[in-house]
Formats: structure tokens, C-alpha cells, sequence
């Protein structure tokens, strides 16, 4: 009688054993599924959510009038950060009493809730005469706009001309708002020769 009690606990404690084993196992499965299926929706949110070719986007000021065009030729959205990146960008500004700004790259990327707007390769801005600014175009090979705040910069070097005046730096700021240009570095200047009176 004493064996067979004896007999019974130790099955009882080895049946026990196992049953803690596959609930261990059976545990550590799941928590291995669970990961691995946060491993893949990390990876799918990381995926663009919408692709655009050939796309144009006008952004609207406080008064609900056209402020400027982005336009491109391949848009390129990510949910993760709500960031855009576009291939072959146009930024055309629409700033009611200033001279509208034209800006080509072969980048860019959009992103601070589509207030930055960060242009790379081949930067081309351009700013037509008007009756109160001189034509300006400057080149670079990033720049940064801020459209809403009609500014850009860059920290790159840059070619600038304003009207027939050349200019060469490292680094600029540009403000289309109050028309003024501000070059670092060590730069250089070309002022045509006078006129004769």
C-alpha cells in the first residue's frame, strides 16, 4: 500500500512537471507569434500607404487663396511620419503682391505636416523680373523652403545671379517676403561696370 502511494505522488509530481512544461511551451509560442506579428505590421507601416504619377498639389493660404503648386512627377507617401518624397519636384509660389519663386531638383522630401520641404540634386530657383526686383536665379545642390513662410536655405555653395550681378558663396538664406538674400562664407561678387552718364 505504501509503494503504491509512493508510486502515485511521484507520478502525480511528474505529471504535474509536465503539464508546467507545455504551459511553458505553449506560452512561449505565443509570445514568439505575437512579436514576430509586430515585427510584421512595423514593417508594412513602413510601406508607402499611396503612390501618385504625375501629381500637382496646391496649398491654400490662411485666407483660403492659392499660396503655390508642388508639382512632380512620382509622389511617394509614408504613414509613418505622414512624409512624402517626389521625384523631379516643381515649386511654383503663388505670394500675392511678391514675385512668384520657381524652384526644379531632382528630389524631395516633404515632411513637418507639408511645411518643409527639403530639394536635393541639380536645386534651380528662379524669380522673374518685376516692375520692384531685378530677375534672380540661383543654383545649389540642396535647399530647404519653407513655403508658408516664403523662405529657403542651404549651408551648400551657391550660384547667384540678381539681375546682371553674380554672386558665389557657401550657404545662403532667402526671403521672398522681405526680398532680401544673405550669403556666408567666403564668397565672391560680379557687379556689371556702371553706366555712362
Amino acid at each position: 500500500m505504501r509503494k503504491r502511494t509512493a508510486h502515485r505522488w511521484q507520478l502525480t509530481l511528474i505529471m504535474m512537471v509536465g503539464v508546467f512544461v507545455a504551459l511553458g511551451s505553449f506560452w512561449l509560442v505565443q509570445v514568439v507569434n505575437q512579436s514576430g506579428e509586430a515585427a510584421q505590421a512595423d514593417r508594412f507601416r513602413n510601406e508607402p500607404d499611396y503612390i501618385i504619377d504625375r501629381f500637382s498639389l496646391v496649398r491654400m493660404n490662411k485666407l483660403g487663396q492659392p499660396a503655390y503648386i508642388v508639382s512632380g512627377d512620382k509622389l511617394t507617401h509614408h504613414p509613418l511620419d505622414d512624409s512624402s518624397d517626389v521625384i523631379k519636384p516643381f515649386v511654383h509660389s503663388l505670394a500675392g503682391d511678391q514675385p512668384p519663386v520657381n524652384i526644379h531638383a531632382d528630389t524631395a522630401h516633404i515632411d513637418q505636416g507639408n511645411t518643409r520641404v527639403k530639394l536635393d540634386g541639380n536645386v534651380d530657383v528662379t524669380r522673374p523680373a518685376t516692375a520692384k526686383a531685378q530677375a534672380m536665379r540661383m543654383t545649389t545642390t540642396t535647399l530647404t523652403v519653407f513655403p508658408d513662410e516664403e523662405r529657403m536655405e542651404t549651408v551648400a555653395p551657391v550660384d547667384l545671379s540678381l539681375g546682371a550681378s553674380l554672386a558665389k558663396g557657401t550657404g545662403m538664406q532667402f526671403n521672398n517676403a522681405t526680398r532680401q538674400v544673405q550669403l556666408g562664407g567666403r564668397g565672391a561678387i560680379t557687379l556689371p561696370p556702371r553706366a555712362a552718364h
